[in-house]
């Protein structure tokens, strides 16, 4: 699901609770969340924006960090742990793998979000500008279903254990 004009960064971080990141890291769970506020109790918003059905139609995400940086822990609310991933592509490829298992007719894509301007590959990737001392630098995986879809709830995919090419660093 790579394009050559989008390459992964070489390393995505992950800033959430320590337990969290303790079940992506050994049962490679991840846990995709509507990009939009349109389903009751959906919990995650990304960063910075609010998106309505118009902006981002039935989309399921997650959405990691490109660098490390000491002030997103502020930014993350109760993250007191970091999980890096040091092989992207591997990463990515079975992210998408897991997910299309899960969701056959569903179409996915990963990129660099934009703050502060439109991005190139549409509103879903594109924040408002984040605050100077953040400096975040986001990587979202997306999905969308190929057909109408009335209702989005979140989703939990595992890729299976991830520890040979991620970590889990303590705050």
């Amino acid at each position: 699901m790579q394009s050559k004009d989008y390459p992964r960064p070489a390393t995505l971080y992950l800033y959430a609770p320590n337990a969290v990141l303790e079940r992506c890291l050994t049962l490679g769970e991840f846990r995709l969340q509507p990009a939009t506020d349109q389903n009751p109790g959906a919990p995650l918003q990304p960063s910075g924006i609010r998106l309505n059905s118009a902006m981002a139609p039935n989309f399921l995400i997650v959405t990691f960090e490109q660098a490390w940086n000491e002030n997103l822990f502020k930014t993350f609310p109760d993250s007191d742990a970091c999980l890096v991933i040091h092989h992207t592509e591997k990463f990515g490829e079975r992210l998408h793998r897991a997910v299309q298992r899960a969701l056959p007719n569903w179409a996915g894509i990963d990129g660099a979000l934009s703050y502060g301007k439109r991005s190139p590959l549409g509103a879903i990737f594109t924040r408002q500008s984040a605050p100077a001392t953040t400096q975040q630098q986001g990587w979202q995986f997306a999905w969308r279903p190929m057909q109408p879809t009335i209702t989005l709830n979140p989703i939990t995919v595992k890729l299976g254990s991830i520890e040979e090419f991620a970590e889990v660093r303590p705050r």
